[in-house]
């Protein structure tokens, strides 16, 4: 029988830490992040930090199962002990931290990503379907974000009277839309896209510019914009 070889024993091409340094974090797939938190398995059992990477990451549905996950849930998985838990739950911590980078009143819009980050937290893990118009002046700089609606996005709840009336107290310049899809998934449905063709048009109307429709997933997001669909 051929012996039991750790990760070190890899050919250093193949080695997840290895891998990152040269090969940039973007390489690497989920397991192989998560094994170098994990640092090291169990030589007693043979397990890698990658068996227990994938061992995690199989028994709570990838890292945002991980993340919902408690503390003493974690613990229960063999191999994975207070400290590790804890470097687990930091990283993602850091990660949750680093997404949420506020849109600021007064900061100019510089990418859909601005918006992305601004929103992720707060509407990317929402169970409920939530559409916000966000105000900017004629410099594109946020005056302010507003709710319109929670649900399903249809006609009745997504109205140009209701979207457009802050607009108007404000003098507001331009407006980007945004919501959620609870499913995580971003791709706009049939009732996205009819939306924001009917408020587009609405908006050339009064000679407000609509800059775009970004859609929130769990870990991404869709825009109209960037994909010349406004």
């Amino acid at each position: 029988m051929a012996s039991y070889q750790t990760i070190k024993d890899w050919p250093e091409e193949d080695r997840p830490r290895e891998k990152l340094l040269n090969k940039g974090p973007q390489a690497l797939s989920e397991t192989e992040l998560l094994a170098i938190i994990l640092r090291n398995g169990n030589a007693s059992t043979g397990e890698s930090a990658i068996d227990h990477a994938r061992l995690l990451l199989g028994q709570f549905g990838g890292l945002k199962g991980i993340d919902e996950a408690s503390v003493s849930e974690l613990a229960t998985v063999k191999g994975i002990g207070p400290a590790k838990v804890a470097e687990i739950k930091a990283c993602l911590e850091i990660a949750k931290r680093m997404g949420s980078q506020k849109w600021q009143a007064g900061e100019p819009l510089r990418s859909s990503d601005d918006v992305y980050h601004h929103f992720r937290e707060s509407l990317g893990r929402e169970k409920r379907e939530l559409f916000y118009v966000v105000l900017l002046n004629n410099k594109n700089r946020k005056i302010r974000e507003v709710k319109i609606s929670e649900g399903s996005l249809t006609a009745s709840l997504v109205h140009p009277r209701e979207v457009y009336n802050p607009v108007i107290r404000e003098s507001a310049a331009a407006v980007i839309f945004v919501h959620n899809h609870p499913s995580g998934d971003p791709a706009p449905s049939p009732e996205d896209i009819d939306i924001t063709k009917r408020l587009k048009e609405v908006g050339d109307v009064m000679g407000v510019r609509v800059l775009d429709h970004v859609v929130i997933g769990y870990d991404r997001f869709f825009s109209f914009n960037d994909k010349g669909m406004l």
